[in-house]
């Protein structure tokens, strides 16, 4: 620890923050290997435990430091980073990697399909092999960032003649080439963060596969253990997230409150201190290896706690709770639950149980892969993807 405090202090006098430009700083803070410590020499890191990460973070913060806006790049630094570092090679590592932590580059998810959601294996956009490229076809659905977004991690069925988990190959997609179309989903708050993208003969090189021809399922795997945790295990201070605006309202507004409210808000309040606790324990957890089904169920508690609580402060607000700022459409490129007003946080908040996998997705993968419990009966286990019905 001494001596990760030691390099993060001489990297701030090497580059103090205050007369350096940020972008400066953040791709000099990943060349000095700062930028996620357990990774390895080169690629960011110091091939330090993860736990240490958090000894820099307080250092760099205590300066003043920029950091890479990482609600912007959430996905790139949750998902694509991490299966990057598993199953890259050491050019891809090479390439993606700096860009993506330091925000110059936004990644976005090109897996759910219209016909391929809860059931992600069914997905059907194909990729055709012509020499040393894949010529890729199909739709995607519920992209976040895809208006903002340079590459994409993309999953596409490559072989249809063996069943549908075996036969699906894992690429990265140029989100500038042609063929690919990025159209707006309007959502109920007004705003379109969400996207469906076309691909349309849209020619990736070979050298973009992640993983093995026809290994794109385990791969994926690892992107979507990532992106629970990501989504439900983030690092927050006490009262930190949805849980903040609600009891600072509740302190700020006395004439709001009654007795049955004051009970639902501690019953709340407790509820978000036993989940941010869990996710640090997580985390802790993940310092001896990559993330397993567990997250499932810290993603399952961050939906169910957001919606709960977004209720709560709209009804704790009364007649101003219905009120609503802007219904303009726009296309932001984050979501920002705690920046906004009460009516944004309960509208946006009906959207936790549906991405990053669905509540009833996730619980049947804390039974099945967390508790032991027998799998459902499945009858297409060992049929051709070709031959399954649609």
């Amino acid at each position: 620890m001494t001596d990760v405090r030691r390099l993060t202090q001489e990297f701030l006098a090497a580059h103090p923050p205050a007369t350096t430009e940020r972008l400066d700083f953040l791709r000099a803070r990943f060349d000095a290997g700062l930028a996620w410590v357990h990774f390895p020499e080169g690629l960011g890191g110091l091939g330090a435990p993860r736990s240490l990460q958090a000894v820099v973070d307080a250092e760099l913060e205590a300066a003043g430091a920029p950091d890479n806006d990482p609600r912007r790049i959430g996905i790139g630094l949750g998902m694509a980073a991490p299966t990057i570092l598993a199953y890259g090679t050491e050019e891809q590592k090479r390439q993606y990697l700096r860009p993506l932590w330091t925000g110059e580059e936004v990644w976005c998810q090109l897996f759910s399909e219209p016909g391929a959601g809860s059931d992600l294996a069914a997905l059907g956009t194909r990729a055709v092999r012509e020499g040393d490229e894949w010529v890729v076809n199909g739709q995607k659905v519920w992209t976040s960032s895809a208006h903002v977004a340079r590459w994409a991690i993309l999953i596409a069925r490559t072989d249809p003649d063996v069943p549908k988990h075996a036969g699906i190959t894992y690429f990265v997609c140029d989100m500038t080439d042609p063929g690919v179309e990025v159209r707006p989903l309007r959502q109920i708050t007004g705003e379109a963060e969400f996207n469906e993208v076309f691909l349309t003969g849209v020619r990736i090189p070979d050298s973009r596969r992640l993983g093995a021809v026809g290994d794109g399922w385990r791969v994926a795997q690892t992107t979507l253990n990532n992106e629970r945790v990501a989504i439900g295990g983030m690092r927050l201070p006490r009262e930190g997230g949805m849980i903040g605006p609600l009891a600072r309202t509740w302190r700020e507004r006395p004439e709001l409150r009654t007795h049955d409210l004051h009970q639902r808000l501690l019953k709340l309040w407790v509820d978000a201190e036993v989940a941010r606790l869990t996710g640090e324990r997580l985390r802790q957890q993940l310092v001896a290896g990559q993330p397993g089904p567990e997250g499932a169920g810290t993603k399952l508690g961050f939906a169910r706690l957001n919606q709960e609580i977004s209720g709560l402060e709209v009804e704790l607000r009364g007649e101003e709770g219905l009120l609503y700022d802007d219904w303009t459409m726009r296309r932001p490129d984050k979501v920002d639950f705690t920046g906004r007003d009460a009516g944004y946080r309960y509208l946006r908040s009906k959207g936790n149980s549906i991405e990053g996998g669905t509540s009833e997705v996730l619980l049947n993968i804390v039974a099945e892969r967390v508790l032991g419990l027998p799998a459902e009966p499945r009858t297409d286990k060992d049929v051709a993807w070709k031959d399954l019905a649609r």
